[in-house]
């Protein structure tokens, strides 16, 4: 093969190294481009030939240069095109930055996160207030590595981010959001092990059973530390003047969790291993001299090294070895609760999970800037060894250095004296002084109210005759042509036709329509199968359940529905109805708060009584009627007896509880008129439907 090369450019061309024209055999051979990609100018292009004349298969060629050249650029602006709308985008909040760090600090956790789990199938926005805000505002100190970020306005979000709190995830179809801190970095984790699932450790963040940071943050208080008190209390810390640089509260009570015992799910075989560990410390320890002293001094660390020797098991994902024999007899006779408490290693014990990640960067920035203007830290040693330990787990250096995150050295040592001090820290959720006029039971508690003028009122069914032609909607609507059993599905239809009914009677054209709780879009997604003129958005926590209700509504085809995997605390969008069905405890109330604030009518079936009780945001009861008569714990009895409405339960038992349920419905409802609302207790028809068969409708006075 005679090869013949001549520059045809004098420029550099990007993309593009070489251009042959190859003979082979002393014939001439069809024009072969061979367009290798390179760095922009790394390649110039190059001209080979053999035979014939140049000119003319230098035209030749440079004819079929340009039309290839311009459907490699058309190609190129379709990929890109192409991945930009196939890649999930990412939408943080952008305050402002200060040092090393991105306000709010949710922003800058989830960024570590990213960096982290080297994950690259976001596209990530920082969305500014600020019209002048662009990709020069983010200096280098802060700009994650690795990580392509742009700004973009509040204005130009898509409108199913505007209705949420940030963070968010917008897939590609634009319809399906995810909001608010726990649920994006569980989404980040899920996508970087389907991106590649050979990055085992990224998925084991989620801890046993998949469920770390899982539970809503108004029913669970470690997610709620978690995912919001910490952050905003370190926020607060740093913006602060300096004169009132006082350890937060929300600090003070991380410390005491991470003095209390470990517990995990199999904390009895590792407790008795721990015993074992002890033991044969003290007989080695008796071959040397002054054996008291050093089993007083040593015997904690040897109990400590146990703990570590789990979780670095874990974080290498080995299994701990096993005994080949049992434990010896005097081990497995001792009483679980004489067995010693585990310790902490990692935030929520022996494992390191997607909390330590969290509260990675916001501890970081407290102890950095703790450490610039001269604040005490004194008093949180168990934070300030978490902090070193979770230094030594591998990529976390790695990931803070690309996050451009000066790494601090905090060692301290525990004292008997400061596991006390921590142990006696006062509990927020402490219970209630008691109550020296409090009588168990339900009779007299309801005897109570009744002298004071107080009873359950239920007015009339407005359609109790309302009913939907099932047979003859499509499957992915009707309930009874899914894998439910007869019964429950007969039962299910009756409840949609409740609440559907009561829906269409209060949406005009052009209303959106938002099912808190959906589950499987049972209620959205008939509401906006008949009610085609409204738009229906579906919220909803578990993502199994809204990605079910995703799939029934692309199977119906329908372009009315959006689907937002969130807290109901993160909904912050504009709507006209609110519906509920079968909204648990707390629940209720929150759906109820969230109508009210924007003037929007709402219909809500109540369920799970018994796991009422007062939170950040409620104190029971609500209505000032039930408050002059009824103290908490006596509310709470009404609560407890409401659950027991079963249909296996003796009927003047189940009566008490229908009218435990009408009570504790009615305290929701005076409170509700209190704000303008015309509120009516409902029960539905026919009452068999269900044991939670009532109904809280409100109307905007």
């Amino acid at each position: 093969m005679t090869i013949q090369c001549r520059d045809l450019f004098k420029q550099p061309l990007p993309h593009l190294s070489l251009f042959f024209y190859l003979t082979w055999q002393g014939r001439p051979a069809r024009l072969l481009l061979l367009l290798l990609l390179l760095p922009r100018g790394a390649g110039r292009l190059v001209f080979l030939s053999t035979t014939g004349s140049e000119k003319r298969r230098k035209r030749r060629g440079l004819r079929l240069l340009r039309r290839t050249l311009r459907g490699r650029r058309c190609l190129r602006r379709f990929e890109k095109k192409m991945k930009a709308v196939t890649e999930d985008h990412l939408y943080l909040d952008y305050v402002k930055q200060i040092g090393d760090c991105i306000f709010p600090l949710h922003s800058s956790v989830s960024l570590f996160l990213l960096s982290y789990c080297d994950c690259k199938t976001f596209r990530v926005f920082l969305v500014s207030s600020d019209e002048t805000a662009s990709n020069s505002h983010l200096t280098d100190k802060v700009r994650p590595r690795d990580l392509d970020i742009c700004f973009i306005k509040k204005c130009e979000l898509p409108l199913v981010v505007q209705s949420c709190c940030l963070p968010a995830v917008v897939e590609k179809n634009g319809r399906f959001c995810r909001a608010g801190l726990a649920v994006v970095l569980r989404h980040i984790i899920h996508k970087t092990y389907e991106a590649d699932p050979s990055k085992e450790d990224i998925l084991q963040l989620l801890g046993f059973k998949k469920t770390c940071l899982k539970a809503c943050a108004e029913v669970s208080e470690w997610t709620r530390l978690c995912e919001i008190s910490i952050p905003l209390a370190v926020e607060n810390f740093l913006w602060a003047s300096p004169e009132r640089k006082t350890i937060p509260e929300e600090i003070l009570q991380l410390e005491k969790k991470l003095g209390e015992p470990v517990r995990v799910h199999n904390d009895d075989k590792i407790r008795r291993q721990k015993v074992k560990q002890q033991k044969t410390f003290v007989r080695e320890s008796n071959d040397v001299s002054s054996q008291d002293e050093k089993l007083t001094e040593d015997l904690e660390p040897c109990g400590a090294d146990l703990e570590l020797q789990v979780a670095l098991s874990k974080l290498t994902l080995q299994k701990t070895q096993t005994a080949t024999s049992r434990e010896p007899s005097h081990i497995r006779k001792i009483k679980t609760s004489e067995l010693p408490q585990l310790e902490h290693v990692f935030a929520e014990g022996l494992y390191f999970t997607l909390a330590d990640v969290v509260l990675f960067p916001c501890i970081h920035h407290f102890l950095a800037f703790s450490k610039n203007n001269q604040v005490s830290i004194s008093q949180l040693l168990l934070i300030s060894n978490w902090y070193q330990r979770v230094q030594e787990v591998s990529g976390i250096k790695k990931a803070a250095a690309k996050c451009n995150m000066q790494m601090c050295q905090y060692v301290g040592s525990l004292s008997d004296e400061h596991l006390q001090s921590i142990s006696v820290v006062p509990d927020k959720t402490e219970e209630e002084h008691e109550d020296v006029h409090f009588i168990g039971g339900p009779r007299p508690t309801m005897t109570k109210l009744m002298e004071n003028g107080i009873k359950v009122k239920f007015s009339p069914h407005p359609c109790p005759s309302w009913v939907l032609d099932w047979d003859s909607l499509p499957t992915a609507v009707n309930p009874g042509k899914g894998k439910m059993s007869s019964d429950r599905a007969l039962r299910k239809q009756q409840q949609l036709n409740n609440l559907v009914a009561l829906v269409a009677k209060l949406a005009k054209p052009g209303d959106i329509v938002v099912d808190f709780c959906s589950g499987g879009g049972h209620v959205g997604i008939v509401v906006a199968h008949i009610l085609p003129s409204c738009q229906v958005v579906l919220v909803e926590n578990k993502e199994l359940s809204l990605v079910r209700a995703k799939e029934r509504s692309d199977e119906l085809g329908l372009n009315n529905v959006w689907f937002l995997q969130a807290n109901m605390d993160y909904f912050k969008g504009v709507f006209n109805i609110g519906v509920a069905l079968h909204a648990c405890g707390v629940a209720t109330d929150m759906v109820i708060e969230n109508c009210i604030k924007i003037r929007a009518g709402f219909v809500v079936s109540p369920c799970c009584y018994g796991f009422i009780q007062n939170t950040d945001k409620f104190a029971f009861p609500q209505s000032h009627q039930f408050k002059e008569v009824l103290s908490y714990k006596e509310h709470m009895v009404l609560c407890r007896f409401a659950d027991q409405t079963a249909v296996q339960l003796p009927p003047e038992r189940r009566q008490i509880g229908k009218h435990c349920m009408g009570l504790v419905d009615l305290d929701r409802a005076w409170n509700a008129e209190r704000n303008n609302y015309s509120v009516q207790v409902i029960s539905m028809e026919p009452e068999t439907c269900s044991p939670k068969n009532n109904l809280i409708v409100g109307v905007p006075i």
